[in-house]
């Protein structure tokens, strides 16, 4: 654990005290001057701004320094001696001072300032434009298939490589921040209870509209950042993450910077950090599976309320001109006999009989039922006590058949295993070399293909327990020839790890 997490923050003590709107009205103006590049401020400019205010008309310049005083000890405020405009050795001793905002200072307050317009609700977005952004840089540092690893990197200079960083980390910040955030504000107990209006209604298409849209492009891309994460050597990141070391400190800073290995080992944990996001560890689903499991279920969700609102406006719906109109129907009826059969109409027959007949002999659909034969039903007593007879009969034994199945079914597998065991060349199967293929080994390569995709790590296992790794070779398409029709897929390679 870093030690400095178990140090107080004295910059934030103003936000807490008896006196809090004091010190927070000094400090938002600092703040506000220091966005408009005005880094030092006199006190008699911070009084004056403050007896705007009716909260602080009985404010004095004695308050005001024992304030800034205290900010000062708090780290909030740097003072500074002003001697520009010194006349006298006694206007010297007065100690004339300004003031200005420490970064820790700025960030509180640039901090309190989105709390401030954020309110009480979430916010976020799901943006799937992220996704196409982390995956155009991500090209920018994979090397392309039999390329060497070095020569894309190379043809960067150290500024260029770090703003492909930059665009990679940042989108993939706003990408898992933005999120959660609106996935965590559709959660919420206000929207829920506004899930229940009738208002929702119009909403609700809109909405949906826009989370399966952002599940598309996530399920579209996904996939081909993780066979980007996969083909990035470990080898490549180190150099990459030595060069944005090496960028860094070739900025000049008047402090001390930190040494170069670590900043590597910076760069390296957040590489480290966004894979596993993507692929997972250990064993480990990724949160990209969370992210995806969420926004589904939110889905659904929406689906679910919007589905019980229409099934209460639905209830509730008054029928009264139907009603109506289907008395005037039966007024307009001559004698009651009509109207029972008005009524049997609209409404069904109240006491009919359910008649049962055995199969059709005949598939012609102009015979009558007079014409078939009857069928004869025995009636059973509806009493507790019956019980048919039963007689006891001797259990027959059926090995041999068993044995004959079994035999069956061992030629089957046998004569399946030789067909796979003649696609596969050394310890691959490469689908695109592949000549015109029994049906059986196109359905298990799609099977094993199916088990790896499930896979973060892209392996899997086969019916013979042999672990399987699925990659993708090219961006190219390739056909699948079976006597039953060809198959167009990706150009996969299936390696057995054992």
């Amino acid at each position: 654990m870093d030690d400095n997490l178990l140090k107080p923050v004295p910059e934030v003590t103003y936000l807490t005290s008896n006196i809090a709107w004091r010190y927070r009205a000094i400090l938002r103006y600092f703040y506000l001057q220091h966005e408009q590049l005005r880094y030092y401020l006199f006190p008699e400019e911070v009084l004056e701004y403050l007896k705007e205010s009716p909260h602080f008309a009985d404010y004095t310049e004695e308050n005001l320094q024992q304030d800034l005083n205290q900010l000062v000890n708090w780290k909030n405020l740097i003072p500074r001696q002003d001697t520009g405009k010194v006349y006298s050795i006694e206007d010297f001793k007065k100690k004339r001072f300004r003031y200005q905002c420490t970064p820790y200072t700025i960030e509180i307050e640039r901090m309190v300032q989105r709390l401030e317009q954020m309110g009480q609700s979430f916010g976020g977005s799901l943006e799937k434009t992220f996704f196409i952004r982390i995956l155009e840089a991500l090209l920018k540092l994979t090397p392309d298939t039999g390329e060497d690893i070095y020569r894309k990197i190379n043809k960067l200079s150290n500024e260029e490589l770090n703003m492909v960083w930059d665009d990679l980390q940042g989108n993939f910040k706003n990408l898992t921040e933005n999120a959660a955030d609106y996935l965590a504000y559709l959660q919420s107990e206000k929207i829920e209870e506004m899930m229940m209006t009738e208002a929702f209604l119009a909403y609700k298409d809109a909405l949906t509209e826009y989370l399966r849209n952002f599940m598309t492009v996530l399920q579209r891309t996904s996939f081909r950042i993780e066979v980007l994460l996969e083909r990035i050597p470990a080898e490549l990141i180190e150099l990459i993450a030595g060069r944005l070391a090496d960028h860094y400190l070739s900025i000049p800073r008047l402090e001390e910077q930190p040494s170069r290995d670590k900043l590597v080992q910076n760069y390296l944990l957040q590489w480290q950090g966004f894979k596993n996001w993507f692929l997972g560890r250990e064993g480990r689903d990724g949160d990209l599976v969370f992210l995806q499991n969420a926004t589904t279920e939110t889905i659904r969700r929406i689906t679910r309320f919007a589905q019980r609102l229409g099934e209460r406006h639905h209830n509730f719906k008054s029928r009264r001109r139907d009603y109506l109109h289907l008395a005037e129907w039966f007024n307009r009826c001559r004698d009651l006999k009509e109207a029972h059969k008005l009524s049997a109409c609209v409404f069904g027959v109240f006491h009919s009989r359910h008649l049962y007949a055995g199969v059709k002999e005949t598939e012609n659909i102009y015979a009558e039922i007079w014409h078939e034969k009857p069928t004869e039903l025995t009636l059973k007593p509806r009493v507790r006590t019956y019980r048919e007879k039963t007689k006891t009969g001797a259990v027959e034994s059926h090995q041999e058949e068993k044995q004959q199945l079994l035999e069956q079914y061992l030629r089957e597998k046998e004569t399946e295993q030789r067909l796979i065991d003649q696609i596969i060349q050394g310890d691959r199967i490469v689908p695109a070399e592949l000549p015109q293929i029994d049906p059986f080994i196109r359905k298990t390569l799609l099977n094993w293909i199916g088990k790896c995709m499930t896979n973060p790590q892209l392996t899997g296992k086969t019916e013979n327990g042999r672990l399987i790794r699925l990659s993708l070779i090219d961006d190219r398409e390739i056909t699948l020839r079976s006597p039953d029709g060809d198959l167009r897929m990706p150009n996969y390679l299936i390696q057995f790890l054992n």
